[in-house]
């Protein structure tokens, strides 16, 4: 839950991420637990395009902490992995706790941890993307 190993880490192999998952990474926001732009306690909300080139990653805001909703584009995925703990999940991997995008020999991979499992996405970059919503209610 502590990013500080991956974030010292990080301007070291920066260099070496494709620009779109350079610039998401390095958002001086997503690893600012106070911030409204950081990933944890999102909650992965559908998969859209598992198997296919190019997916999507959809992550639904917390009303308590986000007011946007994220948007992860995944263009030349070469590998896609969801472990949820227990079997029957599915995507239901319940709030994220921290996530890591590493370079890789296809691109980046982004590894992307929640209380209920983890998904793994390898691919040539990818665009994140947040937009706002209107929170009703907390959640």
């Amino acid at each position: 839950m502590d990013p500080a190993r991956y974030l010292s880490h990080l301007p070291s192999i920066s260099g070496d991420l494709p620009p779109g998952a350079r610039a998401f990474a390095m958002d001086a926001d997503h690893y600012d637990f106070s911030s409204r732009r950081c990933v944890k306690d999102l909650t992965l909300r559908a998969v859209r395009g598992a198997g296919s080139q190019e997916m999507e990653v959809d992550f639904r805001h917390s009303c308590w902490k986000h007011d946007q909703d994220l948007l992860i584009r995944y263009a030349g995925v070469s590998g896609f992995l969801i472990d949820p703990v227990e079997e029957d999940r599915g995507t239901d991997l319940g709030a994220v706790i921290l996530d890591e995008i590493l370079p890789h020999g296809d691109g980046c991979s982004h590894e992307i941890a929640c209380w209920d499992g983890t998904l793994t996405i390898v691919c040539r970059d990818l665009q994140a993307t947040w937009t706002d919503t209107p929170c009703s209610s907390k959640s």
